[in-house]
Parts: C-alpha cells; sequence; structure tokens
C-alpha cells in the first residue's frame, strides 16, 4: 500500500474545486427549492459539498456527479429535518395574498408561500418530482421511502397546495 502523494491530493482538490465553481449556483438553487430560505438552503449545500468532499477519492464516476451530488442533497435534507424542526416565523399580521391576474411575480411567490407551508416531506416530494422532474421511483430511492409513500405524500401536498392557491378541481 502506497500513501499518496501531496500532488495527488492537490489534484484532487482543484477537480473538486472546479466542480464546486461550476455546479454551485444551481445545487444552491436546488437547496433553496428544497429548504424555502436561503440561510437553509446554504446550510444544506454546505454539509452536502462537504460530504461529497469526504467522498471524493471514493466516487468512481466523475461523471455523474451533479446527479450524486443532488441525490446527497436530497438525503441529506430528508435526514436533517427532524432537527431543523418547524422554522415558521411569527408575524404580527398574516400576509397579505396577491389578488388574482396575470402578475407571473405574484404568482411565483404564492407558490413558494405555498411550498414553504408544506411540511418537510411533502415538501421535498413536490421539489423532486416538479423541480427536478423525477419519476416516482426514483423518489422513493432518493428519500428512501416506498412508492406509495411518495404518492401519498404527494397527493397530500398537491390537495394543500390547491386550496392554498383557491383551485378548483377541474
Amino acid at each position: 500500500m502506497t500513501a499518496l502523494s501531496p500532488s495527488a491530493d492537490l489534484a484532487a482538490d482543484i477537480d473538486f474545486e472546479s466542480f464546486v465553481a461550476s455546479h454551485q449556483v444551481r445545487l444552491r438553487r436546488y437547496a433553496l427549492a428544497l429548504t424555502g430560505n436561503g440561510h437553509d438552503a446554504d446550510d444544506l449545500l454546505q454539509a452536502t459539498l462537504v460530504k461529497l468532499y469526504l467522498a471524493w477519492d471514493r466516487i468512481d464516476d466523475h461523471d455523474h456527479l451533479a446527479a450524486y451530488a443532488r441525490v446527497t442533497m436530497a438525503r441529506t435534507y430528508v435526514s436533517i429535518w427532524r432537527r431543523w424542526g418547524s422554522r415558521e416565523s411569527p408575524t404580527a399580521s398574516p400576509p397579505e395574498l396577491p389578488t388574482t391576474g396575470s402578475d407571473t411575480t405574484a404568482d411565483r411567490d404564492l407558490i413558494w408561500r405555498g411550498l414553504d407551508r408544506l411540511g418537510r416531506r411533502q415538501r421535498a416530494v413536490v421539489v423532486l418530482r416538479y423541480f427536478e422532474d423525477l419519476d416516482l421511483a426514483t423518489i422513493a430511492d432518493t428519500l428512501g421511502i416506498s412508492i406509495g409513500t411518495v404518492k401519498s405524500q404527494l397527493s397530500r401536498a398537491l390537495t394543500n397546495l390547491r386550496d392554498l392557491l383557491g383551485g378548483d378541481e377541474s
């Protein structure tokens, strides 16, 4: 067994650094979609990058690092949702809902607030299904839950979002 030379460690660091430089924005956007706020997204991104760095030498397929990072992020999010607990921010008065119309910014804000009101598991399932466009089996595998749980969580999440957004069933 030979020891790694400092230049081998440096090459691995450079590869990791270039990966982070080229994927950091997309991974943060994904973390933001999962967590719903910038501070938690930054924490989740940092925890994911630490895990990725520690596993860097054990990863054989460097062609699919972005997918590996997203799966690691989703699993990290699921594993720490109990520790984070509920992070609701009480306010003096409830926020006003935007008036109906074609204002895409208001619509986007309403959707983000709707996602923020979902439970962590429901939110993770919605983000993986509609933001990452994953199928139910992949979501179940990513989160470590059954396909039936994915279906029920997705159904409940969509019902909750529909109620919040005031949409009808048709």
